[in-house]
């Protein structure tokens, strides 16, 4: 169990956005969290008890890098190549004292170095033997990733550590294995360890990718030429050994009466967390956030409250952050954020949208439009279609979301996109659509 001191814990913070006035009878609440941490990404000032990390290294860490090996990574042959020297270059990030190891991924997992079951630790001599062993991977044979991630995590449940971390690299869909053994794996590895994905190339199933990022709270994302592996490889392992606070969870305590109605990431990415509340005493629930470096994410919390009269208040949510233990114990982080209702007949604050919520409402729903118009986009549905996407394109100009606007106008001639108006382009390059479809999870902040 992880020992804390507040000379060594970075500091967490909570802060509530929300209009808190309800018109009378009125039930639904809604706010934005926002959860910040500083000194989460500096080196030393970890979470983790002391004896599992050197002095001035940060946290102790294990790393898994999943590289698809299936017969499709030899079309072209610089595909395998470039596989190979982003995993050579996410070796060479690695922090010394991190533990790891490669599995090369096909219908099988083997590992590739150190082998044996076990997890070599990150040193000059170690990252060059990798570097060495990676030279030797070769392309042949199928693809189940639910056998790569099952495997990952019995390499990494062999390490006493405090961070746990898995990156995946697939060209292919995922043909040598059912969606329910996906599925399975995926449920058996969810909050033993994040994962991180990436899909080369245009060959790959984007929700197959997505989802696993998703399951295992990490990031998704295409690399269309194979040639920009290693710069993403290399920006993955950087973003990981910055991370210095392993499986934190938003508690959110509900009076009597009230109810949840969903619980949801809105930045960086849309990630809903509703269904993966664990319960966590009388009237709280425990929704996870994964691991966390110097960063801030927000959240959007919506709570129906049983109705009351003008006059009245409550508090309609509590929010704390903490860290469950597999004992049972539980490490209170030290932040606390409170949710309010009070009714009013004054119409005007009672109809008044927080630019938070509303901010993030609109978010949320440029996510899911995207994603709807490329589906029917898919199955010939145009006048379908055409409607979803022209929203999607209203959306991103009306929030600022200039990356999603601009992968938007790959897909779409945009008429006017203050009203949505928008044509289907005639032809749409693959990549483009892939990397719409992959990357329209991605948020643009409110400005507060």
């Amino acid at each position: 169990m992880a020992i804390f001191s507040k000379s060594n814990v970075p500091q967490f913070s909570v802060d509530v956005y929300q209009n808190e006035y309800l018109p009378e009878g009125g039930r639904e609440v809604n706010a934005v969290v926002t959860v910040t941490v500083t000194g989460g990404g500096t080196i030393g000032s970890a979470v983790a008890a002391p004896h599992l990390y050197s002095p001035g290294e940060g946290p102790s860490a294990a790393v898994v890098l999943m590289v698809d090996c299936s017969g499709s990574m030899d079309y072209p042959p610089t595909k395998m190549r470039n596989a190979r020297d982003a995993t050579a270059a996410a070796v060479d990030t690695l922090r010394d004292g991190v533990h790891f190891a490669v599995v090369a991924g096909t219908h099988l997992a083997r590992e590739v170095y150190p082998g044996e079951g076990g997890l070599a630790v990150a040193g000059p001599d170690t990252r060059e033997q990798a570097k060495q062993a990676l030279r030797k991977l070769s392309a042949g044979g199928g693809t189940a990733i639910g056998t790569w991630l099952r495997r990952a995590d019995r390499l990494l449940a062999s390490a006493d550590v405090a961070i746990r971390h898995g990156i995946l690299l697939t060209d292919g869909r995922n043909e040598h294995e059912s969606p329910e053994d996906l599925k399975a794996a995926l449920d058996a590895c969810a909050g033993r360890f994040t994962c991180d994905a990436r899909g080369v190339g245009t060959d790959w199933e984007v929700k197959e990718v997505t989802g696993v990022a998703s399951a295992l709270l990490g990031t998704a994302d295409i690399v269309a030429d194979p040639a920009g592996l290693a710069a993403d490889f290399t920006q993955m392992m950087e973003t990981a050994m910055g991370k210095e606070v392993a499986d934190v969870s938003l508690r959110l305590w509900t009076p009597a009466g009230a109810t949840v109605t969903f619980v949801k990431q809105v930045a960086p990415t849309v990630e809903e967390l509703t269904g993966r509340r664990t319960e966590a005493g009388p009237r709280a629930g425990d929704y996870p956030l994964g691991s966390w470096g110097d960063e801030s994410r927000d959240y959007h919390l919506c709570v129906e409250v049983p109705p009351a009269a003008v006059g009245q208040e409550m508090l309609a949510a509590r929010v704390s952050l903490v860290i469950p233990h597999p004992d049972g114990s539980v490490q209170n982080l030290g932040a606390q954020g409170l949710v309010r209702a009070v009714w009013t007949d004054d119409l005007a604050a009672s109809t008044s949208i927080n630019p938070q919520v509303a901010h993030y409402t609109g978010q949320a729903e440029l996510a899911e439009v995207i994603q709807e118009g490329l589906d029917l986009r898919k199955v010939g549905d145009t006048d379908g279609a055409t409607a979803k996407l022209g929203r999607a394109v209203q959306l991103a100009s009306a929030s600022g979301n200039a990356d999603t606007a601009k992968l938007l106008a790959k897909v779409v001639d945009v008429v006017d996109a203050a009203t949505g108006t928008v044509r289907l382009k005639a032809k749409v390059e693959e990549a483009d659509e892939m990397t719409l479809e992959t990357r329209s999870t991605k948020t643009v902040r409110v400005k507060k």
